[in-house]
């Protein structure tokens, strides 16, 4: 079971690190919106029909509500800013912006925050700050779109939490059908069809690697964590991305790691941890009335 744990969470790790460079790569030559409407409805439609003849569960209509809900925040209001914003930006400056998605979501969480989780905000946000601060490689206005779809994302994480799922791999699925079917008019009202032309053999590798690895066989490593790892271990993922995505630009794309990126990416890092972390030690230093300690899940 340590060595399974192991791997999926390896898996998670480089795979959804990686999904920024597959982003980079196969918006070279396909608008970002409509790709990544192929590239949910294409995984999501898969991972629904697998889905439902292993568990044969059905969704109700009020699921799919909340599945478009969750999945337009999510998928279009989210992913859909990470790659519009990496026409402009380093697909490593962006993994390392939304690296501070999980700040925002401790914001909005409305629990309260222990002495840890603010230190967390304070020093994660100050580490945003300096990314894009004057003269740094972020300090473009396209970057308040990157933070607009981490506030979505969070919004998203907190609407899929709320909603009753039957199972973890259909609601996963409907997420990135009803995601993929809403960011195909938000392309077309952002007048991408314009710029359709014949995709480059280099732009369906990545997109064909962001359907089956970036989605079916992340997502699946992870709904499997979820049920067999700890929470703390599981949400290591937020601060190790953004770590993978900007050592695999620079490797494969030639982006520039500057200082300031580095110490600003430490930064966010650090902060993120400390929000990741500090809720489960706080669990497991709990203890019941007779001394017994709880144990976190």
């Amino acid at each position: 079971m340590r060595l399974r744990i192991a791997v999926a969470l390896a898996t998670v790790y480089v795979v959804w690190g990686s999904t920024y460079l597959g982003i980079a790569v196969s918006i070279r030559t396909v608008p970002p919106l409509l790709m990544l409407a192929a590239r949910f409805l294409v995984a999501g439609l898969l991972l629904y029909v697998w889905a439902r003849r292993r568990t044969q569960v059905r969704p109700t209509a009020r699921q799919w509500r909340d599945a478009a809900l969750s999945g337009g925040l999510l998928l279009l209001g989210g992913t859909g800013a990470v790659a519009v914003a990496e026409q402009s930006l380093d697909s490593g400056v962006v993994a390392l912006l939304v690296g501070a998605m999980p700040l925002w979501l401790a914001l909005f969480d409305r629990k309260p925050l222990g002495t840890a989780s603010v230190a967390g905000l304070a020093l994660g946000f100050g580490g945003v700050a300096l990314l894009v601060s004057p003269g740094a490689a972020a300090f473009e206005p396209v970057a308040l779109v990157v933070m607009i779809g981490t506030i979505c994302w969070a919004l998203g994480s907190l609407a899929s939490r709320r909603a009753p799922h039957s199972e973890p791999l259909v609601g996963t699925a409907m997420q990135m059908i009803a995601g993929g079917a809403l960011l195909v008019p938000a392309g077309l009202l952002r007048g991408e069809a314009a710029s359709l032309q014949v995709p480059s053999l280099e732009s369906l590798v990545a997109l064909a690697y962001l359907v089956v690895v970036g989605s079916l066989v992340g997502f699946t490593a992870y709904t499997w964590l979820l049920r067999h790892a700890r929470t703390s271990l599981v949400g290591t993922y937020a601060f190790v991305n953004p770590v993978v995505a900007v050592l695999l630009g620079s490797l494969f794309l030639g982006e520039e790691l500057t200082l300031r990126t580095v110490l600003a990416g430490a930064v966010i890092v650090a902060g993120v941890a400390l929000i990741v972390v500090a809720p489960q030690r706080r669990r497991r230093t709990a203890t019941l009335p007779v001394g017994v300690p709880v144990r976190a899940r």
